[in-house]
């Protein structure tokens, strides 16, 4: 069984045929996927998705960074109270992103440190996005980690250093379908990146892997991102999806 542990599989994109989507999954040998929440308009359909699936979709929740603004202290309340009321697996995604807009980058770091001791009150992995803002993203965990922090940096496409970084403070690094990009050049961090601290991920319906890259992307297209990761480390797509399987559960707090 392999695991998609990032997959927004609740959103617009899928709404005319999800049950397909998930049977597409379990075709594919991906027996769990967890859901990242984006913010406020996003719960609903995700809680939906995860309750038609009970053993296929795990929910977590937290606030994007790209959805933070001057009201974000409100969603986060709203999310903090749900919290407390209902089972999620993880708090996220959060983290930074200045790619797109830089104008609420203090509000973006205030709202990932709030979310950050989320994760340690409730003993769940924070998931974290770092577009153009990785070395900050690691300098804060880096800040925050007191031995009852874990994690995992989601989209993981940095270098060597930095992935060396995110191993020293326990963490874990997503790998989806960006791997298989010609021009990403990540073979040699893969080569290092230690087996315990990798996990599997799709970011669908975004990051198709090759060679479905500008299409749809589902979490069925996960054997593409192992096999890719096999190839580079120099062992078998079976033991990929083995040990990146125990990652995840393990991490996740979840029966097989």
């Amino acid at each position: 069984m392999y695991i998609d542990t990032h997959a927004h599989l609740y959103l617009e994109q899928f709404d005319k045929d999800i049950d397909e989507i998930m049977l597409n999954a379990q075709s594919a040998q991906v027996g769990k996927v967890f859901l990242p929440n984006i913010d406020r308009s996003s719960i609903d359909s995700l809680l939906n998705l995860s309750n038609n699936y009970p053993n296929q979709c795990y929910p977590m929740i937290g606030l994007h960074p790209c959805s933070v603004n001057a009201e974000y202290e409100i969603e986060l309340d709203y999310m903090y109270k749900l919290l407390k009321e209902k089972k999620f697996y993880g708090v996220g995604e959060t983290g930074i992103d200045l790619y797109w807009d830089k104008s609420f980058k203090k509000e973006q770091i205030n709202s990932f440190k709030r979310q950050i001791e989320w994760a340690k009150e409730f003993d769940l992995p924070v998931i974290i996005h770092s577009r153009d803002a990785l070395d900050l993203t690691i300098e804060i965990i880096e800040s925050a980690q007191d031995g009852n922090l874990k994690g995992i940096f989601h989209c993981f496409n940095g270098t060597i250093e930095q992935c060396q970084k995110i191993v020293d403070k326990n963490f874990m690094m997503g790998i989806g379908g960006i791997v298989t990009y010609k021009n990403a050049k990540l073979d040699e961090m893969i080569k290092y990146l230690p087996l315990d601290a990798l996990l599997l991920e799709t970011d669908a319906p975004y990051l198709s892997p090759v060679p479905y890259r500008g299409k749809r992307n589902e979490s069925a297209y996960i054997p593409l991102i192992a096999q890719k990761i096999a190839d580079v480390k120099s062992i078998s797509k079976e033991q990929i999806m083995e040990i990146t399987s125990a990652n995840a559960l393990k991490l996740f707090n979840v029966d097989a």
